[in-house]
């Protein structure tokens, strides 16, 4: 062989330049036998096309300076084939042996990589699935594809498919079996995509990406299409999971098995999965072919130095065209930076997943061995496959950092030969490194423990640092606390690993109010709410630290209304207050006064007191008011609790007049006031204060001739006549149904256990009703019924209800 006559290694493939770069200059493309790409500038190309194995560099020159424009010597065409073309791989050597090839190996790249089909086979399987990509078939398929995702994950939902899957493993099994060949078949629709835009696909088959088993297929040719044909190429694989996804859902309607609709969930993650830009998956490769970059990675370090202000300049970070590189400097501002977190976030947590895995291949290994000795090979099968699911990631986690620690070493201590200062700050680095990571790998006492159900798995709750120190003696939302609790005995009580449900009362804050929720349905609604906490100083104005070994009660509905007082401070008085009006002109009123006072402390008192006016306009088919009220005392020591429900509810014939309405509000306003100063009021004079302004609402609308039936109107018409009528009353003995007298019940002062029913307890029901008069002259009365209800709770006290204007 002469030294002068060039030859190509073999295996060269010419692409020749890319349509639609994004270069400035566009390279040209040459793919060597291990399938390696390598962009030329336009005059190594044209040297490297003209070598054909017989012409010599002379020879080479004068091909090249016709077609280059200017004048190549003999001696720049040696230059360029000893200097550039030889070292790339793409001629043999002098002696005319094949090149050793130096492929790259990144991190992010396919590796141990087994061909299933070489190019002929792959032309010959794929060439029937080109005709998929006619226009009218590919709308008809991503319109049914769209429908059937809204239907599944909006509609029919995936409660049924899982719930059989995991029931029946043979199913759960042919769901993995599609899903790993649907994986399969989102390759061919790469390689038809290429076929159908005139490209040839190469070799198909599988490697390692990262560290799971992925299929791939060489669809490099697919550079010599247009912009369009790249894309194409590209989103081929995904329209094929698009179409997997609809013959699912035929082969469901043909079978009925739920199950399989899994397998269309699948396949919208594996879509939303390859779509990701980050890593060299599908969306990856649709933006290099949208920018015309054909390996963004290897333009992260000119973009990273070219953003340096004195470095904007460079003739490496100025080779893009400018729409071009906007956009790769923004996938590679938020591509370094993710990547770097993520690897950090593994190095860290590294040890806690290792723990969850080994706990997790445990109880997988207990299962799959019961199930082979009980002859269940299905069940062993499904058992296997979650164990392989467990142990992939581990093995991957471990190859990745090993394999990254040999490249960052190798490489910096090439970088730094020769050069002491650089490499002794090298070296102190590796040692910072090394030293952290044995701090997060040290095996304190939460280092290497399972991931529990319970955990938030915050970005707080990885960093150790970044943690906030527990709060002591209150909890409040979000944030972690520390408290101590009392648990019923002979129960087990919870540990970290093996948490019991637990309820927290919170109180309103100083200045809130009980809730007055909304109105009936359609009804205009005026009111007020009201709270007072007198004790709110001396807890803090922070949640209670205590918990209740009860459920706590439902926050109001609408056009509810709600007290909820709660102590779990010694020596302190917690009051909250809910005052509401509520106009109801719907056709069912089942409107909710509820009053809750709960107490668990030392010498202290909880006094909650609901006040509700329920007017129903016009006539209604239901009428259903619920008046509730609640005082519990649990493990408490000198304390009193005392709890007030008071409601009236009011039917009208119409609305109340202008002047009905402005006296309403002037006395409503009384009630606020009333309210805002419950805590200079004994608990005694609560119940008879109440009932009073109740006497004078009903005076209100009872003189409102707005709210009556007018004279001469036919009683008949139930749009002219009121309802029954009746005086409501707070006293529960004057009610027309029977009453139950409280007996006073006080337990041994010494007890801590919570109280049997230490209570002084007085409902009262719906009054009776009287027709409305015959006299047409004479105006009906409004009915109404009032049901307050008083409930109070004392122990190691003989005084169930005493003024409660100073501690107890």
């Amino acid at each position: 062989m002469r030294s002068d006559v060039p030859v190509r290694a073999t295996g060269i493939q010419l692409i020749g330049e890319m349509p639609g770069s994004g270069y400035r200059t566009p390279p040209a493309l040459v793919r060597r036998a291990d399938g390696q790409m390598i962009q030329l500038t336009p005059l190594l190309y044209l040297v490297l096309d003209a070598v054909d194995g017989r012409r010599t560099h002379a020879e080479i020159a004068d091909v090249v300076s016709r077609a280059f424009g200017r004048q190549v010597s003999e001696d720049n065409v040696e230059t360029l084939v000893d200097g550039k073309l030889r070292p790339l791989g793409v001629l043999l050597k002098g002696d005319g042996s094949e090149p050793e090839l130096r492929k790259s190996q990144p991190l992010l790249g396919l590796r141990m990589r087994y061909s299933v089909t070489d190019p002929a086979k792959t032309n010959r399987i794929t060439a029937p699935f080109a005709r998929l990509f006619n226009p009218i078939l590919v709308t008809g398929v991503v319109a049914a594809f769209c429908w059937i995702t809204w239907w599944l994950l909006l509609d029919k939902g995936l409660a049924s498919a899982t719930h059989e899957a995991f029931t029946r493993p043979g199913l759960l099994l042919l769901v993995f079996a599609v899903t790993v060949l649907s994986a399969g078949f989102h390759e061919f629709g790469h390689a038809a995509a290429a076929r159908r835009g005139g490209a040839t696909p190469g070799v198909m088959g599988m490697g390692l990406y990262l560290f799971w088993p992925a299929f791939y297929t060489d669809v490099t040719d697919s550079y010599r299409l247009g912009r369009a044909g790249r894309i194409r190429t590209d989103l081929g694989g995904l329209y094929f999971n698009a179409i997997v996804a609809v013959g699912i859902v035929g082969v469901w309607l043909a079978s009925g098995y739920d199950a399989l609709l899994l397998v269309v969930a699948t396949q919208v993650l594996q879509m939303l999965h390859q779509l990701t830009p980050m890593v060299r998956f599908d969306g990856y490769h649709v933006l290099a072919d949208v920018t015309g970059v054909p390996d963004l990675y290897h333009r992260i370090k000119p973009t990273l130095v070219g953003a340096l202000p004195w470095r904007w300049r460079d003739p490496e970070a100025t080779v893009l065209k400018p729409w071009a590189r906007i956009v790769v400097t923004a996938w590679v501002l938020v591509v370094v930076p993710m990547l770097a977190f993520s690897m950090f976030m593994m190095v860290l947590t590294f040890p806690r997943v290792v723990a969850t895995a080994w706990v997790g291949l445990q109880a997988q290994w207990a299962v799959a061995s019961a199930s082979l000795t009980g002859g269940d090979p299905v069940t062993f099968g499904a058992r296997c496959v979650a164990i392989l699911a467990l142990v992939v990631p581990i093995l991957g986690m471990g190859y990745i950092l090993t394999r990254l620690v040999r490249q960052v070493t190798t490489s910096t201590w090439r970088a730094t030969a020769g050069r002491p200062a650089r490499r002794a700050v090298a070296l102190v680095t590796a040692a910072a490194v090394v030293a952290g990571l044995g701090w997060a790998w040290w095996p304190h006492p939460d280092t290497y423990r399972p991931i529990a159900a319970w955990e938030r798995g915050t970005l707080a709750d990885a960093l150790p640092l970044a943690r906030p120190a527990p709060v002591a003696g209150a909890l409040a939302v979000g944030q972690q606390g520390r408290m101590q609790t009392v648990w019923p005995s002979g129960s087990p009580v919870p540990t970290r690993d093996h948490p019991g449900l637990a309820m927290v009362m919170v109180p309103h804050q100083s200045g809130a109010s009980g809730s007055a929720s909304g109105t009936a349905a359609g009804a205009p609604a005026a009111g007020f709410e009201q709270g007072t906490d007198p004790g709110a100083g001396a807890s803090g104005g922070g949640a209670p630290s205590w918990v209740f070994p009860f459920d706590q009660p439902l926050p109001p509905g609408e056009g509810d209304t709600q007290a909820l007082a709660v102590n779990t401070t010694d020596d302190t008085v917690t009051y909250d207050v809910a005052f509401a009006i509520v106009w109801a002109d719907g056709d069912t009123v089942n409107n909710t006064n509820e009053a809750y006072a709960i107490a668990s402390c030392t010498n202290c008192a909880a006094v909650a007191v609901a006040f509700q006016v329920v007017m129903i306009v016009g006539d209604a088919d239901v009428v259903v008011p619920e008046n509730v009220s609640a005082a519990v005392n649990y493990n408490c020591v000198q304390c009193l609790t005392y709890a007030l429900a008071t409601q009236l509810v009011v039917t009208l014939d119409g609305p109340l007049s202008d002047a009905g309405m402005a006296q309403l509000a002037d006395l409503w306003a009384q009630i606020a006031e009333f309210g805002s100063h419950l805590a200079d009021i004994p608990l005694a004079d609560l119940q008879d204060a109440l009932a009073g302004y109740e006497q004078q609402i009903l005076d209100i609308v009872a003189a409102d001739p707005a709210a009556v039936p007018a004279p001469g109107a036919d009683p008949s018409d139930p749009g002219a006549t009121g309802s029954a009528s009746a005086s409501p009353t707070s006293d529960p003995e004057a009610s027309g149904s029977p009453t139950s007298t409280p007996t006073p019940v006080v337990p041994d002062s010494g007890s801590t256990g919570p109280s049997a029913s230490p209570s002084e307890s007085a409902s009262g029901s719906p009054t009776t009703t009287a027709s409305p008069s015959a006299s047409p002259t004479e105006p009906a009365q409004p009915s109404g019924s009032s049901s307050p209800t008083a409930s109070s709770s004392s122990s190691g006290s003989t005084t169930p209800a005493p003024g409660v204007s100073s501690s107890p």
